[in-house]
């Protein structure tokens, strides 16, 4: 669980809420048509931008947002020096004893190959290929929340026109003015409050997971590779641990 993610919606909405109240009573704010035109128009459009199953997708996509959860990269190297080791003790075919209880398709895929003595440079096309896969996936769901991201305000500003053009309607009536023009503004401020507290974030979240995803994917390759080559665990240690920020390396 993403607590990042959760705290920092419930704080913003938390404040806009407390900000609402101590200006006057919150319900003025909740009106049915602009919920309909932000929250319907924007749906709608991503629906025609997108195929429906790439929309329905994005459930998925803030479940990642929130739930996914990254091996630290000390992990990593602790576990390829681990198979380095018993590669070199046992030979690379008792690796197919670890690969059996590898919960990491891609490192199982990897591994699997090791062992089949594929050459290492198969072994790395075929790894690369699964990580373009992987960053295109995340490409797709990243384009969507930031379409999600762009439609909120527009759909926001074309129902505060809708809502002035009604006003102007009713210009005869004085005082059907003030509350007409406060729920034309309404729908612009839904559109904005979407689109920079809600998918504007959650973008710049899925990009940040998709950087640590596909850093993880690389380092768990350069691993694999190493004991593909059959190269001394050491040098497979210094060569993952370069995937590392310098503070987060273990000397010696």
């Amino acid at each position: 669980m993403d607590l990042a993610t959760i705290l920092g919606m419930v704080v913003s909405f938390s404040l806009i809420t407390l900000a609402l109240m101590l200006g006057g009573s919150p319900i003025i704010f909740v009106d049915g048509p602009s919920m309909l035109i932000v929250f319907g128009g924007t749906i709608g459009a991503t629906l025609t931008h997108y195929p429906l199953p790439v929309v329905l997708s994005v459930g998925r996509v803030i479940k990642k947002t929130l739930l996914a959860k990254t091996p630290s990269s000390q992990s990593i190297i602790d576990q390829f020096m681990e198979y380095a080791n018993r590669a070199r003790r046992e030979g690379i075919l008792s690796l197919e004893q670890v690969i059996n209880n590898l919960d990491n398709a891609y490192v199982r895929k990897g591994m699997q190959l090791t062992v089949d003595g594929l050459e290492p440079d198969a072994i790395q096309g075929i790894l690369e290929a699964e990580i373009s896969s992987t960053e295109a996936r995340h490409g797709t769901g990243i384009d969507l929340m930031g379409a999600l991201a762009s439609y909120a305000p527009a759909l926001g500003m074309i129902g505060t026109v809708i809502g002035l053009v009604q006003m102007l309607q009713t210009m005869d009536d004085p005082s059907s003015i003030g509350p007409a023009m406060a729920v034309a503004l309404i729908t612009t401020f839904y559109g904005a409050i979407l689109a920079n507290l809600v998918f504007l974030p959650l973008v710049g979240k899925l990009k940040q997971r998709s950087k640590d995803e596909i850093l993880i994917m690389e380092m768990q390759m350069e691993g694999i590779l190493g004991i593909a080559r059959g190269e001394n665990p050491r040098i497979i240690a210094e060569k993952l641990s370069s995937f590392q920020p310098p503070k987060e390396r273990k000397a010696g």
